[in-house]
């Protein structure tokens, strides 16, 4: 199904004319955080099913169920919700455990899967591409070789239980505050060291991303106006690359930080970083080398979700990557190392040549704050 509810969606902000009532299997970490916590917000009725483990602080206002996706399910028996948003879903069984046991108790079931499902990134792929395949559907263990296929096999086990009932959003490199990978934010982390920064092949290499608010926003705009189907959600392909990601953080690091040196970025050619053991996928996050099998990683097809509903303002898009940044974590700013394009050689040289930590000052402006306007409202570009 196309963006039925694009028109619908331009008034998203308002509260929904009927408060939904949602139960959000997870909601305690990064992404269910924020979708609970805008659920709340609009004015539904929301209920969070887990273990009880994770930020267990959080809403006590709100209802809580405690059980496991591994066959602790009682609690979930004979209840009745509108809609469900599985956000914690990587194992296939559990998902078809928890979809089977409310499939006739819930109209509609929302997925948050990836971009990591699609079999290939030579070519961009949209929501019709083939995805990967496991030579084994019973394997459970998920890294980064099931990890893709997993989600897919996750997709067809809620679609088999809710035939025509399923919404699935594959969103690729969430970030925002509260982001505790370390990937998005190890850019302004580093700046804020300032000197020489190890900046990969060239500024005009694309990124692809969304932040984790307009993740939340577009989640709830399709469960109010009961779409279902599948979509990419990520920026549009082309809108962003890795030299607005550097010249922000670098421009954020010399407006708050003040380093000692000004942190500049060094264009690096990726033979050299492989003759230098760097490891593209880990050491260079976000990124992706523009040629070779992850070619079209940062360039998704997003038309289905999107639709042109991105609209760029003539200002301040850059900065949006600083601001973004804001949400690294102190443990960001400690970890996230320098790596000088002489001084160190080696992997293991390079963990070792990390430069002092940013000024305790500086960490704390670079926490997130949930109420920093999303990537949209501070830029103009928004889901429609």
């Amino acid at each position: 199904m196309t963006v039925a509810w694009a028109a619908a969606s331009r008034a998203m902000g308002a509260a929904h004319s009927r408060p939904l009532r949602i139960l959000i299997l997870g909601g305690t970490r990064f992404i269910g955080v924020y979708m609970t916590e805008l659920a709340v917000r609009r004015g539904h009725i929301v209920t969070l099913f887990n273990r009880g483990e994770t930020n267990p602080q959080l809403f006590p206002k709100l209802e809580k169920l405690k059980g496991d996706r591994d066959g602790q399910l009682d609690a979930l028996r004979g209840r009745q919700w509108d809609v469900v948003i599985d956000d914690s879903g990587f194992v296939p069984r559990h998902v078809s455990l928890t979809a089977q046991l409310l499939a006739p108790n819930v109209r509609q079931y929302l997925f948050v899967s990836s971009v990591s499902v699609y079999a290939s990134f030579t070519t961009p792929p949209d929501e019709d591409s083939p995805v990967g395949k496991l030579a084994d559907d019973s394997i459970e263990k998920v890294d980064e070789n099931t990890y893709g296929p997993l989600k897919a096999l996750c997709e067809q086990a809620a679609a088999a239980a809710l035939p025509g009932r399923v919404t699935v959003l594959r969103p690729g490199y969430i970030v925002g505050p509260n982001d505790n990978s370390d990937r998005f934010t190890y850019w302004p982390a580093r700046a804020a060291r300032g000197g020489e920064i190890l900046a990969p092949d060239g500024p005009g290499d694309a990124i692809q991303f969304i932040d984790v608010r307009d993740l939340a926003r577009f989640t709830l705009g399709v469960l109010e106006n009961n779409t279902v189907g599948t979509f990419n959600v990520v920026s549009p392909p082309g809108r962003f690359t890795m030299g607005d990601l550097l010249s922000a953080s670098i421009s954020c690091a010399n407006a708050l930080a003040k380093p000692a040196v000004a942190p500049r970025a060094v264009w690096v050619p990726v033979e050299f970083m492989q003759q230098h053991n760097v490891v593209l996928a880990t050491d260079m996050p976000i990124w992706n080398a523009p040629s070779g099998p992850d070619a079209a990683f940062a360039k998704v097809n997003v038309a289905r979700a999107a639709g042109g509903a991105y609209h760029k303002s003539h200002q301040r898009h850059r900065l949006r990557h600083a601001r973004v940044a804001s949400g690294a974590t102190r443990s960001a700013a400690a970890r996230a190392q320098g790596w000088h394009r002489c001084g160190a050689r080696t992997r293991s040289a390079r963990r070792m040549a990390c430069c002092r930590r940013a000024p305790a000052a500086v960490a704390g402006r670079v926490m997130g704050d949930p109420l920093r306007p999303t990537i949209a409202e501070r830029t103009g570009f928004e889901f429609r």
